[in-house]
């Protein structure tokens, strides 16, 4: 198969969805691979490492289209990438659909085979290649929000930390996942006062075997939300449905009892967010305020460290796209563990029930 990658086109996407180490491997196993002249360059790899890796080089993102029959990409494609994906061709990339309904129809037309990242599971019903970057994004969610609270960046100058005699700062993390857990370690690490809301009381129940009281562990309703809200410097919303619309469960009105000059880092930006005045944000102009809230809301968060995300994503990605590489989308489907549920759309129709009931359109299946 001609495996292809081309280079971001979102603002400020560094990331690349091949490494030179990756391109190896897909050779040893007798498929052709081509890569985008520069596409690497972001994350810190250059064009010779591609070549010495066997990869072949064209000077175009057309071309790698054109050419290749499986697209290996990190972010959905954009407006001007549609008219490039064509029929039968494997499409292996985050799409995050349910918040995208214009990807949607171009991927339904095209009648390509769009397999995404956030929606493979592993035997556990995990989200193997979504963890990677989850990780990452929870971790950097901290040092983010920490930084707008400055007060250069409009924030309420407050350090998290704290010093002795002065009080620390209040982070509230809203959804205790991968994403959740990956910012509470980080939170507890700068000794900031750390409260973690979320529904699965045996999460709950583990964070507060871990940390004990060093952390304040809530059952998330509507009013402890509130409650702890009004309290908050920085909160971490990071609440995720696979495949489906993040739910908003903060609402406009709360933001009038929040502190001015407050953060919200909203990581679930990318499915839609989950509080109901974001709006997605690049990482030159990464926040804006309503109500006195400063909101952080950059949708591909972990491109901020491309490098250490490219790295991080492949060793994820790599054997489930040699999987698609050597069988195809129907064959791998059947004999690895995880990718049916990656098939998003096929030949024109949508093969996944999240993205089906979000736009209350049918669900076909795969075969």
């Amino acid at each position: 198969m001609k495996v292809g990658c081309v280079k971001e086109i979102k603002q400020h996407e560094y990331r690349v969805g091949l490494t030179p180490d990756s391109v190896t491997v897909f050779v040893s196993h007798g498929h052709d691979v081509y890569i985008e002249k520069n596409a690497g360059l972001g994350s810190g790899f250059e064009d010779q490492e591609y070549i010495d890796h066997g990869a072949i080089i064209l000077d175009k993102a057309e071309e790698v289209w054109e050419l290749c029959d499986m697209i290996v990409k990190v972010k959905e494609p954009l407006d001007p990438e549609y008219k490039h994906i064509k029929e039968g061709q494997i499409l292996f990339t985050y799409l995050h659909l349910a918040a995208d309904e214009p990807l949607l129809d171009a991927l339904l037309a095209s009648k390509c085979e769009a397999v995404a990242y956030e929606t493979i599971t592993d035997r556990n019903g995990r989200l193997p290649l979504l963890k990677p970057m989850s990780e990452i994004a929870g971790r950097l969610s901290i040092q983010e929000g920490a930084h707008a609270l400055e007060k250069p960046f409009g924030g309420r100058g407050v350090l998290l930390s704290g010093i002795p005699g002065v009080p620390r700062g209040n982070i509230v993390i809203v959804g205790a996942g991968v994403v959740g857990l990956n910012a509470l370690q980080v939170a507890v690490g700068m000794e900031a006062n750390v409260t973690v809301l979320d529904v699965n009381l045996d999460r709950l129940t583990e964070i507060d075997t871990l940390y004990g009281n060093r952390v304040q562990t809530l059952y998330s309703t509507e009013n402890s939300l509130k409650k702890a809200l009004v309290e908050a410097d920085l909160v971490i919303g990071s609440v995720l449905i696979p495949g489906s619309k993040a739910p908003k469960i903060i609402k406009k009105e709360y933001l009038k009892t929040m502190k001015p000059g407050s953060v919200i880092v909203d990581i679930a930006i990318d499915q839609g967010g989950c509080t109901e005045t974001s709006r997605p944000t690049y990482h030159d102009n990464p926040t804006y305020v309503v109500d006195g809230v400063i909101h952080y809301c950059v949708a591909n968060i972990p491109g901020a460290v491309a490098r250490t995300s490219t790295i991080g994503l492949v060793n994820a990605t790599l054997p489930y796209g040699l999987a698609l590489a050597d069988h195809g989308v129907l064959k791998a489907s059947e004999t690895v563990v995880g990718i049916k549920e990656g098939v998003n759309c096929y030949h024109g129709k949508i093969t996944s029930k999240p993205v089906a009931d979000t736009f209350n359109r049918p669900l076909s299946d795969l075969v």
